[in-house]
């Protein structure tokens, strides 16, 4: 059978883990172009920004909750068996637990830490966050060790918190190891930009026409012709990469004192990789510039949270700060576009995997794999033509 050539535009983490998955079928042939690569750093570029980590936000009963689910076990596999791709479990070193955020216990390994405040019920973070701030998430019986934190420990601000174990990703060698994964697997990379998506149909080499294109554009979805998704909109996350250390802790909160489209988050990254702490969530901002009064509000709340990143002076200036940094997560109303379409009478097909905000890397197998379902699909009637 003459193998069906596949090109992917967009080489994110939703770009490189689709072209991964096909490429361990013989049956596809596969080019990626993008205008941003692996070890680029651009606004537009989201995915080398993110913290990255597995809480989902997902509606349950959802598309977005299914490849939630489906994402998962392949993270932990990574996280047990290919230590080089830099994904690693939160929870996997016993500490004791800061006092100043609730009381002592040594019997728990650290883990994602999730913590609601009453008064954030309101918040725009709250409402981002909802599903993984419930008390009963749908996904309690997906991740490991998930429980409900005893009301005694917590401080009073706190009105409920869980724990489980996650894991975060260190995306600036994740993103290289998808990459030379999918090259192991004699994927090919190039870069371009396209201004309509029918241009793709005849420009990975002079041999190759694509018959299938994966739209894995992100944010580019909003403008590429042929697509030009209005309903694709940036939600401007900024934060702070630092040397401190969080002894194996990742935590998040419900909102914060500081604004309605901000928020307090904290992760370390394997291998080196420092802790990110963030953030906001500022839907329809496309400032790609750091905001200095944003950086210093996020120092200060991780420093108030947890006292021991600073070595319990809770002052900010006590971080050593390695770089700071702005990215657009790519969210489209009504939730990621997986979903396949007819280009033309010419026999060229579309599958659209865009749109994931700030569930690109939690979604991004369970994504993936419903793209090269209908890639799938679309193969098995050439056959039949």
């Amino acid at each position: 059978m003459t193998p069906t050539n596949i090109h992917i535009i967009g080489a994110g983490v939703a770009g490189l883990t689709t072209a991964l998955l096909l490429s361990r079928d013989s049956r596809y042939r596969v080019v990626v172009s993008a205008k941003h690569m692996p070890g680029d750093y651009d606004t537009e570029y989201a995915s080398p920004w993110a913290g990255a980590n597995y809480m989902p936000v997902s509606r349950n009963g959802t598309d977005a909750s299914k490849w939630d689910e489906a994402t998962w076990p392949l993270l932990e596999e990574l996280a047990h068996n290919h230590p080089e791709a830099g994904v690693h479990f939160q929870g996997q070193q016993s500490m004791k637990r800061d006092q100043s955020l609730r009381a002592a216990s040594t019997n728990k390994s650290s883990e994602c830490e999730i913590y609601t405040r009453r008064k954030d019920a309101q918040s725009a973070t709250a409402a981002w966050f909802a599903d993984l701030l419930s008390l009963s998430p749908w996904f309690k019986d997906i991740v490991p060790n998930f429980r409900v934190l005893p009301k005694e420990d917590l401080t009073r601000d706190i009105e409920y918190a869980t724990a489980f174990t996650s894991v975060c990703i260190n995306t600036a060698i994740y993103l290289p190891w998808l990459l030379s994964q999918c090259v192991k697997n004699g994927v090919k990379f190039r870069r371009a930009t396209f201004q309509h998506i029918r241009e793709a149909v005849n420009a990975t080499d002079a041999e190759h026409r694509a018959n299938v294109i994966v739209n894995c554009t992100g944010l580019g979805a909003a403008v590429l012709g042929g697509v030009a998704d209005e309903t694709v909109v940036p939600a401007r996350g900024q934060i702070v990469l630092v040397r401190n250390e969080t002894g194996g802790r990742m935590l998040n909160f419900s909102g914060t004192d500081d604004g309605d489209d901000e928020a307090c988050y904290i992760m370390g990254r394997a291998l080196g990789g420092g802790t990110v702490i963030g953030g906001s969530y500022q839907k329809g901002n496309w400032n790609g510039q750091v905001d200095m009064d944003l950086a210093n509000r996020i120092l200060e709340r991780a420093a108030r949270a947890f006292p021991a990143l600073t070595g319990g002076t809770r002052e900010a200036k006590n971080f050593d700060i390695i770089r700071h940094g702005v990215g657009l997560r790519p969210v489209r109303e009504g939730g990621a576009r997986v979903e396949l379409e007819r280009l033309s009478d010419d026999g060229v097909w579309v599958v659209h995997n865009y749109g994931h905000g700030g569930a690109g890397y939690q979604s991004s197998y369970g994504c993936a794999l419903a793209a090269v379902k209908l890639v799938d699909e679309i193969t098995v009637l050439r056959a039949r033509l």
